[in-house]
């Protein structure tokens, strides 16, 4: 049997990883400045994370949502009281498109309709309902295009408002950054707005944290800068530092009915420590504040470099915008100066480190930087 082959691969083998760097099979070291799509927030191979989940799988690493399971209450206890939602309920599952799937089946439950407002350049995921929400027509099969979807331009309050004044729509799903979409930051203006509208109509506002939250932009989730407070939040990626997790965290609006929701593998005891340990963590080594410290450094170095566009992001979460493809230079970065790196479409290179990133790596990467661009 061959592999399905969907992914096009650089031909580089990983084998190892710590900290912020990782080896080939060669023995070759790397910088890594991607995180394997942001979700290595502590760190390779951290020893506590190491430590924690190699003790409990060998306890046990799954039994089924049936019986009671003290770790998930132990982290719902702690995420709570770390990103700020005490008052909210916690449903775990497995992909960050999971988690947008309960979120959107959530809303429709709630208001019994079945509109969604999403945004131009959106990602929320590949199955269902998520890759109808994602604005790319060239992953929605004809099966997932079920008209459900209106999308709008990301900071038009304007036509966000006349769009919820008709009074049918069930959720707005957007991205606390944009991150496949080329780091395109809602404004502060923008999101009030936005929280405000669905407030008057009865729409349910779901802030997709997949990519921007878990610490990543310098606060706990990236929609915290502008002060509101979304009814729904899903989180992943980062949360169990490359273990499969994912979490929708809920408003205590929507009251929980036996059997609504479930899942197999979701919150499962090795999960949850893998995502206990990362919250140790954060808080033992201050992860949240240094990717502030670090990725500030970073935006502001990197607006003194002469040949790229625009520089966009916060914290940890940038994107560097050229004038012309970066293909070239991403191969160039990984090849010549062994630095992993990512895109978002065609001209703009996606910085999404581990969140444990310091100076000396900072420095490390811009001058491996400036060296392709010279």
């Amino acid at each position: 049997m061959k592999l399905f082959d969907v992914y096009p691969l650089f031909d580089v083998n990983i084998v190892r990883g710590k900290g912020c760097h990782v080896w080939d099979e060669q023995g070759n070291e790397y910088l890594d400045l991607y995180g394997g799509h942001a979700v290595i927030s502590i760190g390779h191979a951290h020893p506590h994370y190491v430590e924690c989940i190699s003790r409990q799988v060998s306890t046990l690493g799954f039994y089924s949502n049936s019986v009671i399971n003290s770790l998930q209450q132990q982290l719902a206890e702690r995420l709570g009281k770390v990103c700020g939602y005490e008052d909210y309920s916690l449903f775990l599952i497995n992909s960050g498109a999971e988690a947008n799937e309960n979120a959107l089946k959530l809303a429709s439950f709630h208001t019994g309709r079945t509109r969604v407002i999403s945004f131009n350049k959106a990602f929320h995921g590949r199955t269902s309902l998520a890759v109808e929400a994602t604005d790319n027509p060239k992953i929605i099969a004809p099966i997932n295009a079920n008209g459900h979807i209106t999308y709008l331009p990301l900071n038009d309050i304007d036509a966000m408002k006349a769009e919820l004044a008709k009074g049918d729509v069930c959720a707005v799903i957007i991205e606390g950054i944009q991150g496949v979409g080329g780091i395109q930051i809602p404004h502060d203006d923008f999101l009030y707005a936005l929280r405000k509208a669905c407030s008057e109509h009865g729409t349910i506002l779901i802030l997709d944290e997949i990519q921007s939250g878990y610490g990543r932009t310098g606060k706990f989730f990236a929609h915290q800068y502008s002060g509101i407070r979304p009814d729904i939040i899903t989180v992943a990626k980062g949360i169990g530092n490359g273990f499969p997790m994912a979490g929708v965290l809920i408003s205590p609006m929507f009251k929980p009915v036996y059997g609504q929701l479930g899942t197999t593998f979701g919150g499962n005891h090795l999960a949850c420590s893998a995502a206990l340990a990362v919250l140790d963590i954060f808080e033992q080594e201050h992860l949240i504040e240094n990717a502030a410290k670090v990725g500030s450094y970073l935006l502001q170095q990197l607006k003194q470099i002469e040949g790229i566009k625009d520089v966009r992001g916060k914290g940890l979460m940038i994107g560097l915008e050229f004038e012309k493809p970066i293909k070239e230079l991403r191969l160039r970065l990984l090849h010549e100066q062994h630095v992993f790196t990512g895109a978002s479409g065609t001209n703009v290179l996606r910085l999404l480190p581990p969140l444990c990133l310091n100076l000396a790596e900072a420095d490390e990467f811009l001058n491996k930087l400036r060296a392709v661009l010279m």
